[in-house]
């Protein structure tokens, strides 16, 4: 990327980045990955809760046109294959997605339009775009106070689904012949989701990641008694499954904590193998969140690699944990240890003799 344009930069590293992650990437995937389109308004849009996409976008529709054009001479150089999708909203009318304000057909198709990696066979694009094109979910939120119900005017505190008049209660809505069956039981909610003709998926605002989350479906009753069944009948299958998937899923884990130390201690010669050894398992944690985890890091990116070793050098060498609890902002004390940092990357990076 040697004398491209930050824009150019933003624009191809969250492309790079998404298609990566899931062999396929959409203009909204590079549009999110940059920060242009938060991604619970994101959410809101998908539901059907905002006109348009470019609406809730921190910049101006120009801004997001020069992007979608660096995202389409990047799909050209690397020869992805088109696919569009249909988005729908996820409420019970299924009408279709706006990206823009005025509906321009042809920014339309551009946003709609799915790139899919060459190397996919027909099979794989086909499962991929079926999966892609498929409805969204319906959503019921439960609500953390009373609403009143903009169809019939009572008062509730019950769950409801949003439409274009405001919250509105099961009843109103024709949703109050369904159960609910709580998260928890991954095979069960996979079932009686099967099984039913009409289902809901249950959210709950978390205030303090600012984010809905799931907390299970809304699916007849019928269904879940067929799905109880099914369960009951294949549990000891499903145990022993559930065990070989985890011997797999250690081993797996074993072996790439094992190629990554390998490869800290190719690119950084210096660094203790212990230390190497430590790097290796902290940064590849489940659930960590860690460099380790992120697609770059399972790859075993040199860049991403790198984060890894700076990050460790950056709390085990360093007062930088001593300057955030003394109150020095984040970036300041970054600055403060960088060339802390930097002295032990030159040790590191030496070959030992």
């Amino acid at each position: 990327m040697q004398g491209a344009t930050k824009l150019e930069r933003r624009v191809i590293a969250a492309a790079e980045e998404a298609l990566g992650r899931q062999r396929q990437v959409s203009p909204v995937d590079v549009l999110t990955g940059m920060g242009w389109l938060p991604p619970g308004r994101v959410t809101d849009w998908r539901q059907g809760r905002v006109p348009d996409l470019e609406s809730i976008a921190a910049v101006s529709p120009d801004r997001l046109a020069d992007a979608l054009e660096v995202f389409r001479r990047w799909v050209d150089s690397r020869g992805l294959r088109p696919s569009e999708i249909d988005y729908v909203a996820a409420a019970r009318d299924r009408r279709p997605l706006r990206f823009t304000a005025g509906g321009d057909p042809e920014r339309e198709a551009a946003y709609r339009t799915h790139w899919l990696s060459a190397d996919l066979t027909d099979s794989q694009r086909e499962r991929l775009t079926t999966r892609q094109s498929k409805p969204p979910d319906l959503v019921v939120v439960l609500p953390s106070k009373p609403f009143t119900c903009a169809v019939c005017a009572a008062t509730d505190d019950g769950m409801l689904i949003m439409e274009d008049a405001g919250p509105v209660c099961l009843t109103c809505a024709d949703l109050d012949h369904l159960v609910f069956l709580p998260s928890g039981d991954a095979a069960l909610t996979r079932r009686a989701k099967q099984a039913s003709r009409l289902s809901a998926v249950v959210v709950r605002f978390n205030s303090s990641r600012r984010r809905y989350e799931r907390r299970g479906l809304l699916v007849e009753q019928a269904a879940v008694e067929q799905a109880e069944e099914q369960c009951l009948s294949d549990e000891e299958a499903r145990a022993r499954r559930r065990d070989r998937d985890r011997i797999r899923r250690e081993a797996a884990d074993e072996t790439f904590q094992q190629r990554l130390a390998e490869l800290i201690a190719a690119m950084f010669p210096g660094c203790p193998p212990a230390r190497a050894d430590e790097i290796s398992r902290h940064t590849s944690i489940r659930g960590s969140g860690r460099v380790g985890r992120s697609a770059a890091g399972r790859a075993l990116d040199p860049d991403a690699v790198t984060r890894a070793v700076i990050a460790s050098i950056r709390h085990e060498d360093t007062p930088y944990d001593d300057l955030l609890m003394s109150g020095v902002p984040r970036d300041e004390a970054r600055a403060r240890i960088r060339s802390d940092i930097d002295h032990v990357l030159t040790r590191w990076r030496a070959t030992l003799t």
